[in-house]
C-alpha cells in the first residue's frame, strides 16, 4: 500500500515548529538518523548522535534551536524534539482499522452490550452483562468476563483476558497475553495450612492506559486495584492487589510492585524495580533500574543497583559485605581510640 505523502509546510501547520530550508520537501515515515533514506524524517534529541547527523541521508531532520544549524538539510526546529517526533510517528503510522461487526466464532452471552461499530474477532468470549463502548478493537482469542466495562476505542490485543466486573477507560490499550482482574495473592495461615481469602475487589482502569504484553494486574482484596489516566506499564509487570498507580506514570518491564503500594503521579520506574506492599511514593519520583524500594518515599530520584564487575572481584566485594557491621564496629573503636591518644599528647 503507497504511503501517503507530507510536506514540511504541511506538518509544520499541523504540529507547530519552524522550518528552515524547502518547506515542500516531502517526506512519508520516520525513521533513525543512522537508517534513514530518501523520504524519511529522522530526529536529533540527544547531542551525543550529532556524528550521525552528518552522515545521514535523511530527506529532512527533527532537532532543537541549538542544533539548528549543523546541518544545511531541510528540517523543523522544535522546542521538543523527541516528543515531536513521537507525534510525528504516531500520525504517519495510525492503528490499523478494523471492520465493525462480530466474528461467528464468538460467543457472546446473554445480556451482554457490544456496540455496532466496535470489532469483535475470532474465538472471544464476552460475558454475560459486559459492555463493549464505541469503536472499540477486542481480537482473537480475548476472554471479556461478566460485567465488565470496555470504554470506547479500546483495543485488547490477541489473547487477552479481563476478569469478572474489571472497568476499562476509553482509549485503553492491552497487548497480548496481559490479565487483568486475576486473584491477588490473598491467603492466611490456619493450623499449619494456608486458607485462601477471596478477592472482592475489582480493576479500575482509567483513559489512555497502556498496558504491556503478559503483564498482570491482580484485583483488589476488598477495595479495587487502580490503575489511572495516562499511565504506561511495559511487559511483564506484575502488579498486586489493592495497588494504586497515578496519573501518566511510566513503568518499565519486569517491576513488580507488592500488594497496597500506592505510586504517585508523573512517576518513572526502572527496570526490574521491586516496590515493596503498603508503600507511599510520591509524586515525580524516580526510581531507577533494578532498585528494590524497601520503605515510603517522598521526592527525588533513588538508586540501589549494586554496580556490576568481574566474578571474582564481586566474590572478594561480598565477602567483605558480610563484615560491614564489624568493620564498622572496629572503626568507630580505631577513632575512640586515636582521639583518646591524642587527648592525653595534649
Amino acid at each position: 500500500m503507497e504511503r501517503p505523502i507530507y510536506s514540511l509546510a504541511d506538518i509544520v501547520a499541523r504540529f507547530g515548529g519552524q522550518v528552515l530550508g524547502d518547506a515542500q520537501t516531502a517526506v512519508s515515515q520516520i525513521a533513525t538518523l543512522e537508517k534513514a533514506g530518501q523520504g524519511h524524517i529522522a530526529f536529533l534529541a540527544n547531542g551525543k548522535y550529532r556524528k550521525q547527523l552528518e552522515d545521514s541521508h535523511a530527506s529532512a531532520v527533527i532537532l532543537g534551536a541549538a542544533d539548528a544549524e549543523l546541518t544545511q538539510r531541510p528540517r523543523i526546529v522544535a522546542a521538543n524534539p523527541y516528543s515531536y517526533f513521537a507525534k510525528l510517528s504516531a500520525f504517519l503510522n495510525p492503528l490499523r482499522d478494523y471492520a465493525s461487526g462480530i466474528h461467528p466464532s464468538a460467543v457472546i452471552e446473554t445480556g451482554a452490550q457490544v456496540s455496532p461499530d466496535a470489532h469483535i474477532g475470532a474465538n472471544v468470549w464476552v460475558g454475560e452483562g459486559a459492555r463493549i463502548g464505541a469503536r472499540s478493537v477486542v481480537m482473537a482469542g480475548c476472554t471479556v468476563g461478566e460485567h465488565v466495562t470496555l470504554g470506547e476505542q479500546v483495543r485488547l490485543y490477541p489473547n487477552v483476558s479481563v476478569y469478572h466486573g474489571c472497568t476499562l477507560g476509553s482509549h485503553v490499550i492491552v497487548h497480548s497475553g496481559a490479565v487483568i482482574g486475576a486473584d491477588g495473592f490473598g491467603i492466611a495461615m490456619d493450623e499449619g495450612r494456608w486458607l485462601k481469602i477471596p478477592q472482592i475487589g475489582r480493576v479500575v482502569i482509567g483513559d489512555y492506559v497502556e498496558i504491556g504484553a503478559n503483564t498482570t494486574i491482580d484485583r483488589g482484596a476488598l477495595d479495587d486495584t487502580v490503575i489511572e489516566e495516562g499511565v504506561k506499564l511495559d511487559n511483564q509487570i506484575q502488579v498486586a492487589h489493592n495497588v494504586r498507580i497515578g496519573a501518566h506514570t511510566a513503568i518499565a518491564g519486569c517491576v513488580g510492585i507488592a500488594g497496597s503500594a500506592r505510586i504517585g503521579r508523573h512517576c518513572r520506574i526502572g527496570g526490574g524495580a521491586i516496590i515493596l506492599g503498603h508503600l507511599q511514593v510520591a509524586d515525580e519520583v524516580e526510581v531507577s533500574a533494578g532498585t528494590v524500594i524497601t520503605k515510603s518515599v517522598d521526592k527525588g530520584s533513588y538508586t540501589g543497583t549494586y554496580p556490576f564487575s568481574d566474578n571474582q572481584a564481586w566474590r572478594r566485594n561480598a565477602a567483605q559485605l558480610r563484615h560491614l557491621d564489624e568493620m564498622a564496629k572496629r572503626i568507630r573503636q580505631l577513632e575512640h581510640d586515636i582521639a583518646t591518644l591524642k587527648g592525653g599528647e595534649a
